[in-house]
């Protein structure tokens, strides 16, 4: 008669540590049923569970292992399982996953402990942590600190609204992210993400920019708060603000559109996911004229935005064909992901405004970078406490993964 057993193996980590104790097993004909190992500062935590054919070697298996745990100065320790208890367990397999990932620019133990009460007041379990962010040095600190863990855990949580908003509550207080969304098989096939332009992939909104070069600083500013409070659509107030750019020399267009800065982790973000085969877009309801810019700057490989009409090297004040806003968004992506033969489930859509909520909706993953508070609360995911780059660590790509994308598209 075959015995189930859990054996846990705890101490200093060393080359060779695994084949040792799977050599014992195996020499007793054992099934593995399930194993893991976690190594943290050189110290590992080994657990296997296993089918033993024959109760009467169980005596002797424990026996082997426990002598071998002396030779390499690690604790081991074997439980006998109940055939009832891993029926449950087998069973259990089929619960609803979720990914949790926290990211700052450091992470406190009273931050993951508030996140980990959550998770336990709606029954859920925690299966597994792991870092994406590199080691920390603490004697030569990072000019650009990043930390990022991701939870792995299962269950259906009681109510998922009342954990995104006591998750924001934290966010606030502590000024750390955290995005909470469902693991499933898009989650490791995402092919397409779509960008949002100005306050976004660049540190700036272009139409303000070009207000203050046109001198119609306070005017363009005076219609965007009356789409703000409702008073009138997002093409009714885009068209009249155009319309006070008239006059504008071309020039002025070229000149700015070199000197708006990127925001912090764009260009990493785009080397590493063009390097994984991504395909990458800008969906803006800002100008064509910007986003050609960065698209060649950044390697992207498509673009739909606003054309601004100039005729005879000056402003007109008017828009050439149909304004991109937030339903446009929403539809042009529909449309990528229908080009590149892929689900939405798919796609990736990140941006700040009201107008990317359509978009960020429908996407795979909706992230909400550096965004209103509106759209944070809709957004299964946020990034604010980091630059962009922090996309990467929302996907589930680690440091070391990241340098080596970025090393390999610099050859």
């Amino acid at each position: 008669m075959s015995e189930i057993v859990l054996i846990s193996i705890t101490g200093r980590d060393r080359k060779g540590l695994d084949a040792k104790f799977t050599g014992i097993l195996a020499g007793y004909d054992v099934n593995i049923l399930d194993i893991g190992q976690a190594v943290i500062h050189e110290h590992i935590s080994l657990g296997i569970l296993a089918e033993i054919p024959d109760s009467k070697d169980f005596s002797s298996i424990f026996k082997d292992m426990l002598f071998e745990g002396h030779i390499l100065g690690v604790e081991v320790g074997i439980k006998s399982i109940e055939a009832d208890a891993y029926e449950n367990w087998v069973h259990a397999h089929g619960k609803e996953r979720r990914i949790i990932t926290l990211l700052g620019k450091t992470i406190s133990a009273q931050q993951i402990a508030s996140v980990a009460t959550i998770i336990t007041e709606n029954q859920l379990n925690i299966d597994s942590i792991t870092r994406l962010t590199g080691r920390i040095s603490l004697k030569e600190p990072q000019n650009n600190p990043r930390a990022c863990v991701q939870m792995s855990i299962s269950g259906r949580p009681q109510d998922i609204g009342d954990m995104r908003r006591r998750f924001m509550e934290i966010s606030q207080k502590t000024g750390i992210d955290i995005s909470f969304h469902v693991d499933n098989i898009y989650r490791r096939n995402r092919k397409l993400v779509v960008f949002d332009m100005d306050s976004t992939l660049i540190q700036a909104e272009v139409i303000d920019e070009l207000a203050k070069l046109a001198g119609v600083g306070p005017q363009v500013a005076e219609i965007t708060d009356m789409a703000m409070r409702g008073e009138i659509d997002f093409k009714e107030s885009f068209r009249r603000r155009v319309a006070l750019l008239k006059g504008l020399p071309e020039e002025q267009l070229t000149k700015l559109t070199r000197e708006l800065p990127l925001t912090d982790g764009a260009d990493l973000v785009a080397k590493t996911l063009k390097g994984l085969g991504y395909k990458l877009g800008i969906l803006s309801g800002g100008f064509r004229f910007v986003g050609e810019y960065l698209k060649q700057r950044l390697g992207f490989d498509y673009l739909y935005a606003n054309e601004l009409d100039v005729q005879n090297g000056v402003v007109t004040g008017r828009v050439i064909g149909e304004i991109v806003d937030g339903e446009k968004k929403a539809e042009l992506l529909r449309e990528l992901a229908e080009k590149e033969n892929i689900a939405l489930e798919q796609t990736i859509a990140v941006g700040d405004g009201a107008n990317d909520l359509p978009m960020i909706s429908i996407a795979g993953l909706g992230v909400a970078f550096n965004a209103k508070p509106i759209v944070r609360q809709k957004a299964s995911s946020a990034i604010s406490s980091v630059g962009l780059d922090g996309l990467l660590y929302l996907i589930g790509i680690h440091d070391r993964e990241i340098k080596e994308e970025v090393r390999q598209t610099k050859r």
